[in-house]
């Protein structure tokens, strides 16, 4: 357990040989700094992924003094309004309900539609990074690729766009183990001005509607679906943070995994059939989402060991896309591996709605590089964010 400490900057840089000593230490680890249960091997994760017994929250069935919580300060209500209402942290039927709405949007037809777009905008991207012959390839092409798609999806004003990221970074940092006060009250405002900005654009697409996803979550709503105001607030915002924020991170993690293995790169280069398998493992190798919490809403046991009601577990994401019982030589990189069942999306109820869009965005934006970029390189060696659950670079700085 000595080795598991997520605010260790060795740790960050390279969590992976812990997560092989937690993988043999057993299947479940009591962890006292954070009160948590950490699960680390595949089959367990995945399981407890599709247990009912284990919920994104429990205040469908509890109060928080029954379920033997402390409430929230009342500071941070703005935060948790916001957050509490979106699908991710809801339960079943309320998740239902949502979750059927939001599906419309994201059908593979839909998605399908899209793809000329993506491509599109992914090759003026790196066109314009080339142009420069170099530079941050976070700000350059990751982030404002699934930022523009998921923002033109939601019908949002190219002008108004630049927000989005900080609002959505800010809110992030709450997902963090442990978060300080200081992240916890900038989650708190960027919850309010995000919030007010969508409900005057949610007014606005009520008179003017359009072909966007908040015009139909109005027309669903006004058709009888019932959405109320706040949770089509907290749905925007959801998909928003969700639908850029591993997409980024993947985006970045993986150019360095393949900077680090160049004949890798070399074979993807050569071979671009293997793109669509090159973003599997990549999604696997260095995962953008580390871990997962769930709550125990009934007494559930893993090999022997009983985890009451009340308690939270960990499911480590990242530890169990390196699972040997699963992954054949789990720590190489291997672009070509086609038994690749990670779990980087999720699974059950809360399987990522956006899995598809993603798996587009990521494919277009490596595709666009190998094609203009054929002599793309690391320019430095990049800093990590000082983040452990949701993993990801400050910069990724290149050179053609």
């Amino acid at each position: 357990m000595a080795a598991f400490d997520p605010w260790s900057p060795a740790f960050l840089a390279d969590p992976y040989p812990a997560y092989a000593e937690l993988r043999a230490g057993g299947r479940v680890h009591f962890y006292e700094p954070t009160r948590q249960w950490l699960v680390p091997r595949h089959a367990d994760v995945s399981a407890l992924l599709r247990d009912r017994r284990l919920g994104r929250t429990y205040l469908h069935r509890f109060t928080h003094e029954e379920f033997g919580r402390t409430p929230p300060p009342a500071e941070h209500e703005p935060f948790h309004t916001l957050n509490d209402n979106g699908m991710l942290d809801l339960e079943p039927p309320d998740h239902t309900r949502i979750r059927r709405l939001v599906s419309k949007a994201f059908t593979p037809r839909t998605v399908e539609r899209l793809g000329p777009y993506v491509q599109a905008l992914a090759s003026e991207l790196v066109g314009a990074l080339v142009a420069d012959g170099g530079g941050d390839l976070l700000t350059a092409v990751a982030e404002p690729l699934p930022v523009a798609v998921i923002a033109q999806m939601l019908g949002i004003p190219e002008s108004d766009r630049k927000q989005l990221r900080p609002w959505s970074a800010d809110i992030c940092g709450m997902y963090e183990l442990s978060p300080s006060q200081e992240t916890a009250h900038r989650a708190v405002r960027a919850s309010v001005e995000f919030s007010a900005y969508l409900r005057e654009l949610i007014a606005v697409r009520r008179k003017e509607p359009g072909e966007d996803l908040i015009s139909g979550l109005i027309a669903a709503h006004d058709e009888g679906d019932r959405l109320s105001e706040q949770e089509m607030i907290s749905t925007c915002v959801l998909l928003l943070n969700a639908g850029h924020e591993a997409t980024v991170n993947a985006t970045v993690n993986g150019w360095w995994a393949l900077f680090r293995h160049p004949e890798q790169l070399a074979a993807l280069r050569a071979d671009r059939s293997l793109l669509s398998t090159a973003v599997e493992e990549l999604m696997r190798y260095d995962t953008p989402l580390q871990l997962f919490e769930r709550w125990v809403l009934d007494d559930i046991e893993i090999d022997g060991t009983t985890i009451p009601r009340g308690s939270e577990v960990a499911l480590l994401f990242g530890s169990a896309n390196r699972d040997a019982d699963v992954f054949a030589d789990p720590d190489t990189l291997d672009l070509s591996r086609v038994d690749n069942p990670h779990i980087s999306f999720s699974a059950g109820i809360h399987y990522c709605i956006g899995a598809p869009l993603a798996r587009i965005e990521l494919a277009a934006s490596l595709g666009a590089l190998l094609d203009q970029a054929p002599t793309l390189r690391a320019a430095a060696e990049p800093e990590r964010k000082p983040n452990f659950v949701i993993r990801g670079l400050e910069e990724l700085r290149v050179e053609l």
